[in-house]
């Protein structure tokens, strides 16, 4: 099963990505689930970010039970090695890594590769399309990238849920 969760900044995405994770697959030492970490920590709140979410996942999970896997551009390759499971926590920061190492080139690719790639996944994305259009060039170029993925990811997966205020909406 694909499941793709979508919603605002801190809606509540990675949390429900990975209680749904715990339950479904009840994953332990024994039986790891690969957590795909895309984000990269180039600044101090993003280390404490990073940080904060670490601890998180050990506390909820347990101890050894997501095997993280932390790729920044290569989304696709990250998940073949991921093996059966894996959570990808997440899809915009893989777009704005894939604009700030200047390959936007490689994003069709990528994108097809691991949505080719997806068999029992769960899958957290932000949704961009309930803004206003920005004002500067490169962030509407973040935008219809990130929008492009998620429509694509979306059709795909054979659940998806919009988080809002902490609340999961089924959408498909």
């Amino acid at each position: 099963m694909i499941i793709f969760i979508t919603g605002g900044i801190k809606s509540g995405k990675s949390r429900r990505a990975l209680d749904l994770a715990i339950a479904e697959w009840k994953p332990s030492a024994r039986n790891p689930v690969s957590f795909i970490a895309t984000a990269e920590a180039l600044d101090d709140e993003m280390k404490s970010r990073i940080m904060r979410h670490r601890e998180e996942r050990g506390r909820l999970a347990g101890e050894g039970a997501l095997a993280l896997i932390e790729e920044t551009l290569e989304l696709d390759r990250a998940l073949a090695a991921a093996g059966g499971r894996a959570l990808v926590d997440c899809i915009p920061m893989w777009v704005n890594n894939l604009m700030y190492y200047k390959r936007e080139e490689d994003f069709p690719r990528i994108l097809d590769s691991f949505i080719a790639g997806m068999k029992s996944c769960i899958i957290v994305s932000n949704e961009t399309g309930l803004g206003n259009v920005p004002f500067d060039e490169d962030t509407r170029r973040y935008n219809l990238l990130l929008a492009g993925a998620n429509r694509k990811i979306a059709a795909a997966a054979d659940r998806v849920e919009l988080m809002v205020a902490g609340i999961p909406l089924r959408v498909k």
